[in-house]
Parts: structure tokens; sequence; C-alpha cells
């Protein structure tokens, strides 16, 4: 119920209105309520914090991605987030170009699939790359042949399995690549009114620049929305140890291969005794049967051992450890 007011006030309320002191418009402006369209066929799923929260996931993600793919393309790879945004499906699938790449990714143990989307600039770069070239795309695009799609297929189960450690703090997914479709009409991984989430890295591999985005639809993330917050995913984050950290690269620093090689000896031959080798000629080495083999691991002298067989296999025991001091 409103509030009443007394003659006194009404009288006075008067009195101002018809000495000009109170304007009627603009006291019934200030009544109004400001309203919001709603578009019912477009419900707004993604809140702007759900956004922020995708956006970390996949800024470590591109960390990820600028460390490992440089392994396999063997140049300088930069990827930072570009935009986030909620669209319909068939917003996203009409705006891809034909051909395209597009990794389609059994999301589990989350419902449904999401898509991986690189840009065919990018792709031929990688292609080129993987096959020797200066990794720089085609001047007119084209449908891509059966070898390169196998090429295509292990860069994205690496961009796939990368995707593993960002979500940790979400959800343990296990991505599963399906399949790679080049035609957007193959796509439909979902109905076209349904609402996604994109989110666009901006990729740079050399010269060469282009987007990747991450299709991710509401009914894939919806039964993990609540923990899609900053607020949640920072109070279930356990803080690391140095002692932690140390044990981390040690237990990354141990799975490093290293070459190994035990040196029996040394000898100097003229290059035309060299030249002239046969099987069954004997070189003199500067070392006796019974001495003790130098161990190299990589470049450093680390072991001695003797010589032996195990198995059918030539092979070594160690005799003692050569410390760094020594």
């Amino acid at each position: 119920m409103g509030e009443v007011l007394s003659q006194s006030e009404i009288d006075s309320l008067l009195a101002a209105l018809s000495n000009g002191e109170l304007d009627a418009e603009e006291m019934s402006k200030k009544d109004e309520k400001q309203v919001r369209n709603y578009d019912f066929a477009r419900p707004s799923k993604f809140s702007k914090e759900h956004l922020r929260t995708l956006e970390i996931i996949y800024e470590h993600y591109g960390r990820l991605l600028s460390t490992n793919l440089p392994l396999y393309l063997r140049k300088s790879v930069q990827i930072t987030v570009a935009s986030s945004e909620t669209v319909v499906f068939s917003e996203f699938s009409n705006a891809l170009s034909n051909p395209v790449i597009l990794g389609i990714v059994n999301f589990r143990p989350l419902q449904g699939q999401i898509i991986i989307e690189l840009a065919p600039n990018l792709g031929f770069a990688m292609i080129d790359r993987m096959l020797g070239g200066a990794g720089n795309p085609i001047d007119k695009e084209r449908d891509f042949s059966d070898i390169e799609l196998a090429i295509l297929d292990k860069i994205m189960l690496l961009c796939m399995q990368l995707m593993k450690d960002p979500w940790k703090n979400v959800v343990d997914v296990e991505p599963l690549l399906e399949r790679i479709e080049t035609n957007p009409q193959f796509a439909q991984i979902i109905a076209p009114n349904d609402m996604i989430a994109i989110v666009t890295l901006n990729v740079k591999i050399g010269d060469v620049e282009g987007f990747m985005n991450i299709c991710l639809p509401f009914v894939t993330v919806e039964s993990v929305m609540d923990k899609l917050n900053t607020k949640f995913w920072y109070s279930t984050m356990k803080e690391a140890t140095d002692e932690d950290y140390s044990q981390y690269v040690e237990a990354m620093i141990r799975r490093v291969d290293a070459p190994v090689k035990a040196l029996l000896g040394k000898s100097i031959i003229t290059v035309s005794d060299f030249a002239n080798l046969q099987v069954g000629d004997i070189i003199r080495l500067d070392t006796k049967a019974d001495d003790e083999l130098s161990v190299y691991v990589g470049n450093i002298k680390k072991f001695t051992a003797m010589p032996g067989k195990s198995d059918d296999n030539y092979a070594v025991r160690v005799t003692s450890v050569i410390r760094e001091e020594e």
C-alpha cells in the first residue's frame, strides 16, 4: 500500500505545481521503470562471469599450445585470447567458410560434443611446415587432400589433448577426437537455435596469422555451469608449495630421453686404410679387453663400466659413477 499524504502535504504539492516549481511530466518520468528487451528465442544462458572464466581457461590453453606446437612446427607460435561471445549455433555455422577445418571432439564425461575450428590458412601453413617447407599458406583456397587431412589429424589430436589441463579445475575431461570435417554442413552437432559460447584465439605462426574458435554448446557445459565462475575456481584451487613444484619438475625431467653411449676405445687410421676397410678387418684400439669403458650421457662422461652380454644383446655393467666434482 502506498504512502498516504496529509491535507497540508497535498496543499503544498498543488501550490508547487501551480507556481511551476514542480513539473508533472518530469515527475511521471521518474516513476517509469526502464524496460529492457528480452529475446525469448535467444535466451542469454551464459553470463559475463561464465565467459570470463572460459577466457581464463583458454588463456591457459593458449600458453600450452604456444609451448607445444613449436616442437612439431619448428617455428615460433604466439596465441592469445581475442574474444568470447554467445550466439546461436546457426550463426556460427553460417559464418564458416568452405573448406574449413573443424575438429569434432567428444567432451566426455560431459554430454555432447564441442568443435575446434582452425582457419584454413593456418592449416595449410602447418602442413607446409611439417612437410619441410617454410610454413607459407597457399595463394588460392582449395580442398584438403587425404595426406593433408592425415597431417591435420595429428595436429588436432595434440590440440585436443592439451585441453585436459586447463579444464581440470572445473571437471576432469577426457576429450576424444571423433573426426575432422572440412564442410560445415557435416558438422551439425546440435540444433540450429541452441545457444553456444565461442572463445576466439588469435594464432600467429611465424608471419601467418589467423583464428582458432572453440565452440562450446550450452547443453555440453550445462552440468558444470555452477563451477564456471572464478570464485568457485579459486576457492577450490590448492596452493602449490615449493616442494610440490620441485617434485613436479623432477617428475617431468625423469621422462626426458637422454642419449647414452659406451666408448670401447679410439684409434687413428689413414683415409686410405679407412676407404679400403673390408669385412673381417681388425682395427687396433687404444684400450685392452679388460679395461673399463667410459659411458657418456650426452657429451658428459658419467660412468665407467665393463663390457658384457645380456641374452643376445651387447651390454655394459656399471662399475662406478663419476661425480660432478670429479
